[in-house]
C-alpha cells in the first residue's frame, strides 16, 4: 500500500444511501394521514455502522422508524435508536414536495448551504463535541406519487470544503502502525466501546495510547484532558468505507471540526472498521494528514462551501417503484383509501375513516338497489357488509344489477347473496362481506302450520342480524317485505334507511329512532351506545321522525299475487337505481357524522334552523323524493304516527312482550295490525261521515273563485 510520503490530496470515498421499503410506506402513511399538503421540513434519522466486510461498504440506511413516530409509539421508538451498535444514529432533514414539478424546481444549492451552515454552527457552538453525530448531517428531498407508488428522491451528505484541501502523508492498515501490545490494547478498548450501550452509537472519538502501550478511548469533549496527557493521540471515527486507499466520507467534516475547533495543522486519524462485529486492525486504517486553511476559517461568520449530492449512475435523482413488490391486497386497500384520505386534506378534515370502516351494514335485498348500495358503501370506506336475499341470479339481472355476470346465471343461477359477496371480494379483496340466503317473512303471506317452525327461525335469524349490525338498508322490491325489518330495527333502535323505486320516481328516507330506547341496555353495540350523548329529554322535546309505514292507513298486505308480468317485476328506468342507491349511502354517512346520529332532526336546504353550516357534509334530510320524468328532487319530512303498523309504541310494545308469537299473528292475519293500532276504527269512523252536497246551485254568480 502506498505510504503517500511525498504528500497528495486526501480523497474520501463518498457516502452511499440505502432506503428500506418500510421508509416509503411510513412516509406514504404520514403524508396521507397527517401532513396532507404541508411541505414543512421533517426531521428524520439515518443509521449506519462501521464497515464490516473487506469487499463491501456500509450505507447510510433509512428505515420505517427513521420518520417521526406516532405519539403512542414514542418510547419504543427511542429505545430502537439508543445504544444499538448496528445503528449509529445520524440526524437528517426531509423535504417532501406535493408535485413532481416542485421537486424538480427545488434549489439544491440553497438547501446544501443551509445544511452546511448548521454543521458550521454546531462546530462553533460546541454542540459537535457533545453530540458528534451532527457532523454527519444529511439531506433528503423527495416526491411521493401515491397514485402509482413511485418515489423520486435525492440524497446529500454535506461536507465542508477545506481550502486548500488537506494533504495526506501516510495511510496504512492500522495493524502496521502499532506495536503488538498497543494493537492488543486498542482492539480491546474498541470492542469495549462498541459493546457499551452508552457509547456503541457514538461515531467520533479520541484514542490515546500512553507510554505503557495502554490505549484509552474518550469522547470529543475530553479533548483538553487528552492533550494535556501528552500521549500518542488519534482522531477516530466509524468508517463505513471498505476501500484500502481511501477513508470514508465522515472524515471530511471531522477534519473541518478539528481544524476549526482546535486549530491543529497535523493530525493522525483512525478509520475504525470491523469484521464480524469485532475490531479488525487489518481492515482499519491509520493516516496522517496536513491541514492549512485560510484565516477566514477562524471566523464564525465565514461559512465554507459544501459538496455532497449523491450521484447514482451519473444521476442525482433516483426513482423507485413499489407497486410491483407490494401485496396486491395491501395495494388495493391503499388505492381505495387514497381518495378518502385526500378528502381530509382540505375538503373534509373531520371525515372519520376509522368509524366508517368499523360500521357494520346489513343490506336486505341483493338486487338492483342492493348491488349499487354495496359498491357505494365500499367507496366510502365501509368494510363490513352483509347481504340477505333468497333469490337466484337470472338472465335479466346482470345488465341492471352490477355485481352479477352471465356466469352467475348458468345452471339455474347462483344465489344472489352468495354471488354478490364473491363479486365484492373480487372488486376489493379486503372487504369483510357475508351472504345470507334467507327469505324475509311478510304480512299477508300466511304460513302453513308445517312451515311455522322454519319461518320463525328466519324471524329470529333476521333479528340477530339486525341486532349485530349498526345500520340496516331496506332494499327489497315489495312493501310488505320491509315491515318485519322495520319493526325489528325500531325495537333495536338501529339506523335504518329505505330506498324504494317506482317507474320513474324514487324514495330514499331514514327512519326515526324507535319509541322504546333504553341506553342502559348491555346489548347495544359500541356505535349505537354513542347515541347516549344525546339525552332522552332532548329527544322528547320534538316528535320522532317517521318510518316507511308511518304515512300509511292500511297494513302491509300481499302485493305479488294476481299480478301481471310487468307488475311482478321491478320495472324502472335504468338510471333510477344508481341515483337512489347513492343518496341512500350518502344519507348514512351524513347520519354517522352528525352529532345526534339517529336522533338528528330533519333538515332542509336554505333553512336557518338546520345548522347545516356546522355540518361538513351539509344538511341531513328525512326523505328525498325524486322524479326522473321531471328531473326534480325534493326533501320532505314525515313525523312518526301513533297508529303506524311498524314503529309505533303499541306495535313495538306488543312485539317486546309476545316476541315471535306476535310476528306470526301479524303474518297470518291481514287485519290484525290494523285492529291493534286503531286503523280499523279510524277507517270505520271515516266511512261513517255523511256528506250532504247541495246540488241546487244554478246561478253562476253565486260561485266564488278560490
Amino acid at each position: 500500500m502506498a505510504g503517500h510520503d511525498n504528500g497528495s490530496v486526501l480523497q474520501f470515498a463518498p457516502f452511499q444511501s440505502s432506503v428500506d421499503e418500510g421508509f416509503w410506506h411510513r412516509l406514504s402513511s404520514l403524508k396521507l394521514n397527517q401532513l396532507g399538503i404541508d411541505e414543512s421540513p421533517i426531521f428524520i434519522t439515518g443509521f449506519y455502522a462501521p464497515c464490516s466486510h473487506s469487499q463491501v461498504s456500509n450505507h447510510l440506511t433509512l428505515l420505517g422508524e427513521s420518520l417521526p413516530p406516532e405519539p403512542s409509539a414514542q418510547s419504543s421508538h427511542l429505545s430502537l435508536r439508543s445504544g444499538n451498535r448496528n445503528r449509529c444514529s445520524v440526524p437528517g432533514i426531509l423535504y417532501n414536495t406535493n408535485t413532481l414539478e416542485s421537486f424538480q424546481a427545488l434549489d439544491k444549492q440553497s438547501l446544501m448551504k443551509a445544511e452546511a451552515k448548521k454543521i458550521w454552527e454546531d462546530i462553533h457552538s460546541g454542540r459537535a463535541e457533545q453530540e458528534s453525530s451532527v457532523l454527519s448531517r444529511f439531506l433528503l428531498i423527495s416526491f411521493a406519487d401515491l397514485k402509482s407508488w413511485k418515489f423520486y428522491y435525492s440524497f446529500a451528505f454535506p461536507a465542508l470544503v477545506l481550502d486548500p484541501p488537506a494533504m495526506i502523508t501516510s495511510l496504512k492498515p492500522a495493524s502496521q502502525c502499532f506495536s503488538l501490545e498497543e494493537a492488543d490494547s486498542l482492539t480491546a478498548v474498541c470492542n469495549e466501546w462498541r459493546n457499551s450501550s452508552t457509547t456503541a452509537d457514538v461515531p467520533f472519538f479520541l484514542v490515546s495510547i500512553d507510554s505503557n502501550s495502554h490505549a484509552t478511548i474518550r469522547h470529543l469533549k475530553d479533548w483538553e484532558v487528552c492533550r494535556s496527557d501528552g500521549y500518542k493521540l488519534l482522531f477516530g471515527f466509524y468508517d463505513p468505507c471498505h476501500l484500502p486507499n481511501n477513508p470514508g466520507w465522515p472524515l471530511r467534516n471531522f477534519i473541518a471540526f478539528i481544524c476549526s475547533r482546535w486549530n491543529l495543522q497535523k493530525i493522525r486519524f483512525f478509520c475504525y472498521r470491523e469484521h464480524r462485529g469485532f475490531a479488525d486492525l487489518g481492515l482499519s486504517l491509520v493516516g496522517e494528514a496536513l491541514i492549512s486553511v485560510s484565516q477566514e476559517w477562524k471566523l464564525h461568520k465565514h461559512i465554507p462551501k459544501a459538496v455532497g449530492w449523491e450521484v447514482n449512475k451519473g444521476k442525482k435523482t433516483r426513482c423507485i417503484t413499489l407497486a410491483n413488490s407490494m401485496d396486491p391486497i395491501k395495494l388495493a386497500v391503499s388505492a381505495a383509501e387514497l381518495n378518502l384520505k385526500l378528502m381530509r386534506w382540505r375538503a373534509l378534515p373531520s371525515l372519520d375513516l376509522h368509524m366508517l370502516s368499523a360500521t357494520k351494514c346489513l343490506l336486505l335485498g341483493a338486487g338492483t338497489l342492493g348491488c349499487q348500495v354495496a359498491r357505494m358503501l365500499m367507496a366510502w370506506g365501509v368494510r363490513k357488509i352483509t347481504l340477505v336475499d333468497s333469490g337466484k341470479v337470472s338472465m335479466s339481472n346482470p345488465l341492471r344489477q352490477s355485481l352479477y355476470t352471465l356466469e352467475d346465471c348458468l345452471n339455474g343461477g347462483e344465489y344472489k347473496a352468495l354471488a354478490a359477496v364473491k363479486s365484492l371480494k373480487q372488486i376489493f379483496p379486503a372487504v369483510e362481506a357475508d351472504g345470507i340466503v334467507m327469505a324475509i317473512p311478510m304480512p299477508g303471506h300466511p304460513v302453513p302450520s308445517q312451515d311455522e317452525h322454519d319461518v320463525l327461525e328466519d324471524c329470529r335469524r333476521l333479528q340477530d342480524l339486525i341486532d349485530s349490525h349498526d345500520a340496516v338498508f331496506l332494499l327489497t322490491d315489495t312493501r310488505e317485505s320491509r315491515w318485519l325489518p322495520t319493526l325489528l330495527s325500531s325495537n333495536a333502535n338501529k339506523i335504518t334507511i329505505t330506498a324504494a323505486l317506482g317507474f320513474d320516481s324514487f324514495l330514499v328516507m331514514r327512519h326515526g329512532a324507535g319509541p322504546l330506547v333504553d341506553y342502559r341496555s348491555e346489548s347495544m353495540s359500541a356505535l349505537s351506545a354513542e347515541l347516549g350523548n344525546f339525552s332522552l329529554a332532548d329527544r322528547d322535546k320534538r316528535p320522532r321522525l317517521g318510518c316507511y309505514f308511518c304515512s300509511d292507513v292500511v297494513a302491509p298486505i300481499d302485493s305479488t299475487s294476481n299480478r301481471t308480468l310487468d307488475q311482478q317485476c321491478t320495472v324502472t328506468r335504468p338510471g333510477l337505481a344508481p341515483i337512489a342507491s347513492a343518496l341512500a349511502v350518502e344519507l348514512l354517512v351524513g347520519i354517522l357524522h352528525h352529532p345526534h346520529r339517529i336522533f338528528a332532526k330533519a333538515e332542509f336546504a336554505n333553512s336557518m334552523d338546520n345548522g347545516s353550516t356546522e355540518q361538513p357534509l351539509g344538511i341531513l334530510p328525512h326523505q328525498i323524493r325524486g322524479s326522473l320524468s321531471q328531473f326534480s328532487q325534493m326533501t320532505l319530512v314525515g313525523h312518526s304516527s301513533s297508529s303506524c303498523t311498524a314503529c309505533c309504541s303499541i306495535v313495538v310494545n306488543e312485539f317486546h312482550n309476545r316476541k315471535m308469537d306476535f310476528v306470526l299473528e301479524a303474518i297470518n292475519h291481514p287485519t290484525y295490525l290494523e285492529d291493534l293500532t286503531g286503523l280499523t276504527e279510524l277507517k270505520e269512523a271515516a266511512n261513517s261521515f255523511d256528506l250532504d252536497w247541495d246540488n241546487d246551485i244554478d246561478d253562476d254568480d253565486e260561485c266564488v273563485e278560490i
